[in-house]
Order: structure tokens, then sequence, then C-alpha cells
């Protein structure tokens, strides 16, 4: 535009945004059509809805990328510290609604699906979800990697681009059944490729020592053989900010992927070799690792991802800096439990191998480079790997193990001369039976900080599992209580509770979830609490329609929804809900309950695929299920659903509508859990053992604002200690014994008792999560609950106070907490240039 020129007017966007970058309707109208062109290949008249997605991925994409580099570009120009984040799994959810969300597009482009005859909806339906988590861990690092941009701090995501996530979940007979998550089917319009970064891998062979020209001892690696990571990158908006971080997630590839002599010699299978081999460690989100090549490849995937991504770093690094000794100036990388602690020797690999860095320096910018989250307090989740294993896939770094062992147990036996028991437990080897590495010992060894997610686990942590790493560097131990973003889970999830509490108190609760607390003024308003109740009724009216689209049945919006949303595990006691279940039902039809509430009670979650007594309490779920459904006795006061194919799409539909939230794990189990914080925030109400952040939860909404039962972790110790026998518990509890022996009669399995006959002999044996423990104090608090729903101004109290005090909860306090307790890192804010 020449100087004599003047601008166009202001109400005319279109003549003057640049069509990637601009916001107006016209403009990303003609930004829609464009990309659906030229792009796609697909015009109006003959696009399909999912050519309609892409293209409106493609528009939202392109003004994601405008902020995503500048902010990568600010980034390089500060020399910022930047947190990294190392993890096996990122369960993110689909993309584009909270795209649209974070970048403040969402009203403009509904205007522009309206105007073009598109149901926005429908797009947003069309969206394939990443499955690249199983639970809680992965969900954790999505919301972390939301709130780090929103928080404007400078960070990088790492992980493993899994070419088949977490596996689709249907039902066959009451029994699960797998099949292929093909997320990748279409493409993935929200990635970008970049084939230029890539790094090769070794794996197995030897190692050789040798001296350099200088004198000086050295070792190299000499693999069997090597495959290459190739970067797939994804940019992570922060809300209303112009900060866009981004998660860089690996894919494997062969470094020669065909062999041409192989090929013409008449060996066609072999020609491929090498890529099939290379191309295996991301197939698939956590192989089933019961026999040995199942461990095998969990490792290889393991360090092929952390591998890749220190590399990287390195790159990063050098592309400003000639020497590695700022490494840990630079960067603070956040272990997201144990998966990724391989990257303690492999950086020292690196430094002292590749960079020819003396140990004691590569120690000290080691050590001061990692922090590890644990997240399990089950001591069979922690990892540990064959010697035997370690040797033959990675020998180098078993050599780094060892080295870092015995140079620690010597400071080890300083402070506790002579006490062998104590230094065989801090050990980086288990020596017991079969050698094993414990990769838990040795993130604790190699990283700077330690915390827990909850105060509860991280007490258990000091006391317990950890208790002589404590005892050894108390300084190093935190608690960071987890959070989750109330972006997704409130203002994404639930559009109705969002539009009510902006009304009534601002929008700033989006970023300051604290600022729920001005809900407490409205908590005994009649007209608040209608309209509280009108938005729940609508979220189950919601969810009713999705349960009757996936299984048929039909429920009662107006019944409580009962919800149970999580992995299917022993420890989190599905099984224990349904001896509830089963006794309501029972008592119905004794008629033994007459003022009785109707009920909905929503399972919803799967189990690993080698789980074998998590799968058959999938399947007691469905046949009971199957039996209350159709019973005329019991089918309009009680009703059991498993809704299939649990996911982050689901789990938004879920959480809105949920009147009461299952958080029942065995007190001393669950490490903090996150569906506890997501039902609260949606003002359900929590019935919960005192266990992991349930404390927390009820610290904060008060104790009359929630159901609180069970043992707690001390009692259970003493019980277990006293000798715990689940039988005469059976035997001395005349209702719990009639639930019992109804399952193993056959009643809910069509009369063969051998069906469910693991599971009763379980309980009755043994009883490891204490479920019968448990079972009379668990029921005798649902009944209190049905006291308190049937009393509606009382339970729409505790439902606003439930929100209205969650603020807590929020995965922007819990970055924050790291950012100046641990990270050491303060926000960048990032200006856009006018591009215009």
């Amino acid at each position: 535009m020449s100087t004599n020129e003047r601008p166009p007017p202001l109400h005319d966007r279109a003549a003057w945004e640049d069509i990637r970058t601009g916001l107006g309707t016209s403009t990303l109208k003609r930004a829609f059509l464009d990309n659906l062109f030229y792009v796609l290949g697909r015009f109006p008249a003959v696009a399909s809805r999912k050519d309609n997605y892409r293209a409106l991925a493609y528009t939202v994409r392109d003004r994601l990328l405008h902020r995503w580099v500048n902010t990568a570009q600010s980034y390089l120009q500060a020399r910022s510290r930047t947190v990294v984040y190392l993890s096996a799994e990122y369960l993110l959810g689909p993309h584009l609604g909270n795209n649209l969300l974070n970048l403040g597009m969402y009203d403009a482009v509904r205007r522009v699906t309206d105007e073009l005859g598109l149901e926005l909806d429908a797009l947003l339906a069309e969206e394939e979800e990443p499955g690249l988590g199983s639970g809680g861990l992965g969900r954790l690092a999505a919301c972390f990697l939301d709130s780090l941009s929103t928080l404007q701090i400078p960070a990088i995501g790492y992980g493993i681009r899994y070419e088949f996530g977490i596996f689709d979940q249907a039902v066959h007979d009451g029994w699960q059944v797998e099949r292929t998550d093909k997320w990748l089917q279409f493409g993935n319009p929200w990635e970008i490729a970049h084939p230029e970064i890539a790094f090769a891998i070794k794996l197995g062979g030897r190692t050789e020592s040798y001296h350099d020209d200088d004198g000086a001892y050295r070792v190299r690696w000499l693999p069997e053989r090597e495959v290459k990571g190739i970067a797939y990158d994804t940019a992570i908006p922060g809300y209303k900010v112009n900060t866009a971080n981004f998660l860089r997630l690996w894919r494997a590839q062969a470094c020669e992927s065909f062999d041409f002599q192989a090929f013409n010699t008449g060996d066609y299978y072999g020609a491929i070799d090498e890529k099939v081999f290379s191309e295996n460690i991301t197939k698939v989100l956590y192989p089933n690792d019961e026999p040995a090549s199942g461990k095998e490849l969990r490792l290889q995937q393991q360090y092929f991802f952390v591998s890749c991504s220190l590399q990287d770093l390195i790159r990063i690094y050098k592309q400003v800096e000639t020497s590695l000794e700022g490494f840990h100036e630079r960067f603070v990388i956040q272990l997201n439990d144990t998966h990724p602690s391989i990257a303690i020797p492999e950086l020292m690999r690196l430094l002292v191998d590749e960079h020819h860095m003396p140990w004691e320096q590569a120690w000290h910018i080691t050590q001061n480079t990692f922090a590890y989250t644990n997240h399990t307090l089950l001591p069979e989740a922690l990892e540990q790997w064959p010697v035997r294993l370690y040797s033959r896939l990675l020998p180098r770094h078993l050599e780094i193990i060892y080295e870092i062992n015995q140079k620690f147990l010597d400071q080890a036996r300083l402070a506790y001369p002579n006490d062998h028991e104590k230094i065989a437990r801090l050990s980086l080897i288990d020596e017991r039976d079969q050698k094993y590495v414990r990769m838990a010992n040795l993130a604790c060894v190699g990283s700077h900080a330690v915390n827990g997610v909850a105060k509860m686990h991280t007490e258990l942590l000091k006391t317990r599992i950890f208790k002589d790493f404590y005892q050894l560097w108390p300084h190093k131990f935190s608690n960071k209580t987890n959070g989750v973003t109330p972006r997704r889970f409130i203002l994404l999830s639930n559009p109705g509770l969002s539009e009510l509490v902006t009304r009534k108190i601002g929008d700033g609760w989006i970023r300051n979830l604290e600022e729920l607390k001005k809900l407490e003024e409205l908590a005994d308003d009649p007209d608040f609490h209608a309209e509280w109740r009108d938005v729940k009724q609508h979220n189950k009216r919601v969810l009713a329609t999705l349960i009757h689209e996936r299984t048929g049945v039909s429920v009662d919006s107006d019944s409580i929804f009962d919800v149970h949303a999580k992995r299917l595990h022993e420890y989190k006691r599905q099984h224990l809900n349904l001896l509830h279940i089963i006794t309501l039902y029972h008592g119905i039809k004794r008629g033994a309950v007459p003022d009785l509430l109707p009920r909905t009670c929503v399972f919803a979650g799967k189990a690993a695929p080698g789980y074998h007594m998590a799968k058959l309490i999938i399947k007691l779920i469905n046949s009971v299920s199957d039996v209350v459904n159709n019973d005329p006795d019991t089918r309009d006061y009680l009703k059991v659903i498993f809704l299939p194919d649990y996911d982050i799409k689901t789990a938004q539909q879920i959480y809105p509508a949920a009147d009461l939230s299952e958080q029942i794990s065995t007190a001393g189990t669950e490490a903090s859990g996150t569906g506890n914080m997501k039902s609260v925030m949606n003002g359900a109400v929590i019935i919960g053992t005192p266990d992991g952040a349930n404390v927390e939860i009820r610290d904060e909404v008060g104790a009359e604002n929630l159901f609180l039962f069970g043992l707690t972790v001390d009692q259970i110790q003493r019980m277990r200690s006293e000798g715990y026998r689940p039988r005469e518990i059976y035997r001395d509890n005349p209702t719990l014994r009639e639930v019992m022996d109804l399952i193993a009669s056959g009643f809910f399995s069509r009369g063969d008792r051998e069906l469910f006959q693991p599971l009763v002999k379980s309980l009755l044996d043994h009883d490891n999560y204490m479920a019968l423990a448990d079972y009379q104090s668990y029921v005798d608090c649902q009944s209190e609950v049905d006291r308190a729903y049937a009393h509606r101004e009382q339970w729409t109290r505790m439902s606003i106070l439930n929100a209205a005090r969650s603020g807590r909860f929020s995965s922007d306090r819990s970055v924050r907490q790291y950012c100046e307790e641990i990270w050491n890192v303060k926000p960048l804010p990032i200006e856009l240039p006018d591009i215009r």
C-alpha cells in the first residue's frame, strides 16, 4: 500500500486481514474455502463432512502456527530457561474445540459454519481422538501442557507418536474386546512432520574401551543395529495469550528401509526386515509386556523417545551456545513417572562418551537437569528391568548405571556405616534372585527433586516407598498436588455451566479458578439453584442420549447419575461398587428399601488387555446390567450401564452430567486421582475413601459436602499386620454373604457357577484391596447419599459449593508451584508482529 492510499474501512476486515492469520468472519470463510480447495482438492458441492472438518482444522492451524513460530523465535532470541516434559503418554483429547476456545475463535467459527450451511458440532465430532495415553498419567501431561502455555512458560513436551494408540473398546457378550485404534488412518491435520529433525538410536551390541589422542579413557558403543527417530510437532496454544508451545512426538523408522540386494535375490520379506523391526518400536501404546518380547519392546520404546529427545535438546542448545556446561541452566527436565528415567544414564552417555565431558561435571549437569514425579504407591508398578535385558539391549547404559550406583553407595555407606540392609534397599540394582535395575531408585538418585502428586501420596513416599532416600536427602522431596485444566473440563465440556458462572461472576475464573469462590455468595439463592439444576439436567439428558446410542438402554435423567469412570483395576474397586448395586437389587426384590430413589449407575473404563481379573469385572458389570435392567421389579428404580470405549470425548459428556462421583480406591493406593477434580469442578458430589487427593478435596469443599467412608491407611496397615481374614467378614455379615452367594450361584451368569468363581475366590481368600473390609461402611454411606439427594435444595447447595471451592485443583496452580519450587522458570510473554 503506497503512502497516498487510504486503508480500507475497519468494518471491512476481509479487505485488510491476512488470510492465514485474520479472525474476521469473512476472512475465516475465505480461508476455509481456500484450504478446502488448495490443500484438500475438494469443493463444497462434493466435500464430505471429514473434508470439511480437515479444511476447518487447517484454517485454525494457520492461526495457531502464527503464534507457534513467533513463540519459538522469541525463546531462541531470549535464550529462555525451558521446561522439558518427558512422558510416555499424552492423552490430549480432540484438538479442534480446545484450540477454538484458546485462540478466542469459537463464536466466529460458529458464524462461519452457519453461513456455509455446516454444523460445527458435527465437524467437531469428526475428529479422531489421539489415543496416546491410557489414563491419569497421560491426561495430567496434557493438562500441564495447556497450563504451561496459558501461563506463558517456555516449554517443550516430548513423547512417542504411537501409530496405534490405546485400543478401541467394544463389548461382545459382556466381555471387553480390543480393536485397533486407527487414529491416523485419515491423517492428522494438527501435526507437522520434520523429517530433517532425525536422530540415530543405537540398540544392542557391545561396548569397547580405548584411550583418545590425549590419553583419556573412553568407551564407545558398537551397536547391533540402529533405528532413526523422526520428529512430528503439534502446537499447544495457551488460553487467549500469544504463547503456543509444542509437543514433539517421535516416530521410529529404519535407517535403511529397503534392502535392494535382498529383494533382487528373491528375499522379499527380508528386504523389509529392518523397516518392520524399526517401525514396531512406535507401533502401539503399551504392548503386552507379559512375554519377554513385550518387555523388550517397552524398554526399546522408552529408550528410543528419551534418546531422541535428549539429542534434540542438545541440538537446540548448540544453536546458540558452544559449550554444554550450561545445559542444566537452560533446560529443566521433568520425568513423568519412571518410564523416561532411562534419560539419566542416556544424558551421561551423551555428555561423557559423545561430548567427552569429565564424569563429575557430567553428573553435576545431569542431577541438576532432572526432576522426578512419582505417580504410584503400588510396589509392582515401580518399574524394574532384568539386568540381562539391559545387558543385551543397552550395554553401555548398564555400565553407566553400575558406575552411578557404585559412587552413590560409597556415599551412602558413609551416612549409614554397617547398615547393610539399608544399603541393599538404596541400591539401583536389586541383587536378589534374578538381578533387576530399579528405575525408581535411579530416578531418585539422578534427580535434584522428587515429588508426589497429593499430600497423602507424598507422605507415604517419605515414610514407606522412598523412606531411605528421604532420610538421606529430605531436601529433595516435596508435594505437588495434581490439577486439571478448567479450559477443557469446564469451559469446553460444560458450556451451559460456563455461561451461567460467567454471567454471575465474570470470566476471570477461566484463568484463575480460585475466582469460583465468588459462587459461595449464591449458594443459598433459590433462583440460582434453579438455574444450576437446569444446567445439570440438560447435561444429564445429553449423557442419557449418548448412553442410548451406545448401549440401547434408556435411562431416567431425573434419577441419581452415579458415575464410576476410570481405568479398570482392582485397587480402583469397581467390584465394590458392584457389591453395593447387587445389595440394592436384592433389597428391592425383597421389598427392603421402600424409600429408594431411582439411580443410574454408570461405569466407563478400559482394562489392560492382559489383565484378566479386570476384564472379568467388566463381564460382571455387564452381566448384572442384563439382569437388573430387564427385571420388571427393579428396572424403574435401578439401571446399570457400562459405557464402552471411554475416552476424552466421552469424559467431556460424563463429568458435566454426574451427580455422584465414585472415588473409592483402597486408602493408600491412589496417588492422587484427577477424575475427582474434574467431578467437583462440574458440581458432582464425591463418595470416596480417605485416599489420594480426596482428602485435600474434603479439606477444601468441607466434610459436609462430600461422603467419606472406609478404612484409613493406618487402619489398613494394622489390619494386614494382624492378619486380614476376609472370609470372617463374609461369614459375619449376612447381607454381604447373600450378595456374594448370589454371584457365586450363577444368578448373573445364566446358571454358570464357574464364570465368576475367580473373582469370588479372590475376594474371599485374599481381597488384596480390602473391598470386603470396606463393604458395610460403603453401603451405609450410600444410604446417606440417598437421604441427601432426596432434599433437593441441600443437594444443590452441596453441588454449588463443590464447584465454588474447587479452584485449588486447577493445573494452573500445580504448574505455578512447579515453576516456583522445582523448575525455577518465569513467564515470557510473546508479542505477535503485525503481518498485514
